[in-house]
């Protein structure tokens, strides 16, 4: 069984856009403490809890019988410090900027000095998580022995920015979001992301099939939408929150500007790059061209129609040939 979530304050912790006063890092274990160490995280849309269906389980790759796994949740993301979550003065639109960077320093504390672990089995992280996963063996090439990367990237590509730049403007340009100073959620906001948001994690076939249908749930596109993503959203998510973890997905670079081959050149950890074929977030083409710099890492294509949702428990075939690639990093 998982740990509840539990909590590190850091007190005085500096991040991109200033200082937090009372940095607080969400996390949840799984196993025996004794065992390799995998660590995963996050994502957008996503909370601690989800991990225990998703990833984790006896017989998985992630298997809490035989590995110690650590789920960190990022900054923004409601459970780890946040806009909705911290106090005067930097709640709401004053929380600072934050990078993936930033997160990685602050769970690195928690891990290290908390937990007492000294080497990482394996970082696995799916879409933000998995940029997240890129920035482990960059940082930290020390203690980080491999990395896995579902749906993800070591740096935001233009295209991905546009999209991201849209759905948040999207919430910003609502009129009910108030620059972020809002008394009451920005429904019609939050519903203006999730609609902006919605198309881009499946495929044009997904949507062609009408695939939306296959669970017997949505009978048409606006069922879908109105159900899954405008609900979803609305009620499980804060405004400034989504803003946070944006900017961080935005500004993700492991070579923060620099050349980025060079910096994928230094990354000596075993790893295992998992993009689906036809992913509009994260396109296979930019995987192919990131593996070509990794010394040791292989790519694995997920041959799927189900575009982004491929990486992630999406569909029992997917999922099955996710975990047989990781089952066979993890042993490598």
């Amino acid at each position: 069984m998982p740990s509840s979530n539990q909590f590190y304050e850091h007190g005085k912790f500096d991040v991109a856009g200033g200082t937090l006063d009372n940095a607080i890092t969400a996390f949840r274990t799984y196993g025996d403490p004794s065992k390799p160490c995998i660590i995963s995280s996050t994502a957008i849309g996503g909370k601690l809890e989800v991990f225990d269906v998703a990833m984790i389980g006896k017989g998985r790759a992630l298997d809490p019988t035989k590995y110690f796994i650590v789920a960190f949740g990022l900054f923004g993301g409601g459970e780890s410090s946040s806009p909705s979550t911290t106090p005067s003065p930097r709640e709401g639109p004053n929380f600072p900027r934050v990078t993936y960077q930033d997160n990685v320093r602050a769970q690195h504390t928690v891990l290290t000095k908390h937990l007492g672990i000294k080497r990482v089995h394996c970082v696995v992280g799916f879409s933000m998580a998995g940029q997240w996963a890129y920035h482990w063996p960059y940082l930290y090439p020390e203690i980080v022995e491999r990395f896995a990367v579902l749906c993800g990237s070591a740096r935001t590509s233009h295209q991905n920015y546009c999209m991201l730049e849209g759905s948040k403007n999207a919430l910003l340009a609502s009129e009910d979001f108030r620059s972020g100073r809002y008394d009451s959620p920005p429904s019609k906001g939050l519903s203006a992301f999730a609609r902006a948001y919605s198309a881009w994690p499946y495929s044009a076939q997904w949507f062609r099939e009408e695939r939306y249908k296959e669970d017997g749930k949505y009978n048409t596109v606006e069922q879908f939408l109105a159900d899954h993503w405008d609900k979803g959203f609305v009620a499980g998510w804060d405004a400034n929150d989504i803003i946070t973890l944006i900017k961080t997905w935005q500004s993700a670079d492991i070579a923060e500007g620099g050349n980025l081959a060079e910096a994928l050149g230094k990354i000596t950890a075993k790893g295992r790059i998992i993009p689906s074929r036809t992913d509009m977030l994260f396109n296979v083409e930019d995987s192919e061209e990131e593996v070509r710099h990794l010394p040791n890492a292989r790519i694995a294509i997920i041959e799927s129609i189900h575009g982004h949702t491929a990486g992630w428990d999406g569909n029992p075939t997917d999922a099955a040939f996710v975990d047989e690639q990781l089952k066979e990093l993890l042993a490598s």
